[in-house]
């Protein structure tokens, strides 16, 4: 039973059950669990932007780590906070992001010129 004071009404009662937010605002509720594939493609545009400005070399190396860190976050987020980022299942989405980002940030580094 909850302790109550007088004139004032128990903690129970006075704090009403509110609705998920899923429910009170679905769009933010959707953009928030987007948010992982938000970062990631900043960062890929982040990365175009400077290939786009004339450094490829360090453009391909902000791609390919974008990449590492994206495979980062879908091994260790709840499958439900990652959003669009879990399309296969979680090694093989873990595999090809970290490969993909590895082969790129290591071909960028070891061609000649630049």
């Amino acid at each position: 039973m909850p302790v109550t004071t007088p004139g004032r009404p128990s903690r129970s009662d006075s704090r009403e059950e509110r609705p998920p937010l899923y429910a009170r605002r679905p769009f933010l509720a959707g953009l928030v669990r987007q948010l992982p594939l938000l970062i990631t493609l900043s960062a890929v545009g982040a990365g175009l932007l400077v290939v786009a400005g004339g450094h490829w070399r360090r453009g391909l190396v902000v791609i390919g780590l974008s990449l590492v860190g994206t495979a980062v976050a879908r091994l260790v987020l709840p499958v439900r906070r990652v959003g669009f980022l879990a399309v296969r299942s979680r090694p093989f989405d873990v595999l090809l992001l970290s490969g993909t980002g590895l082969a790129l940030t290591v071909i960028a580094l070891s061609l000649p010129g630049g």
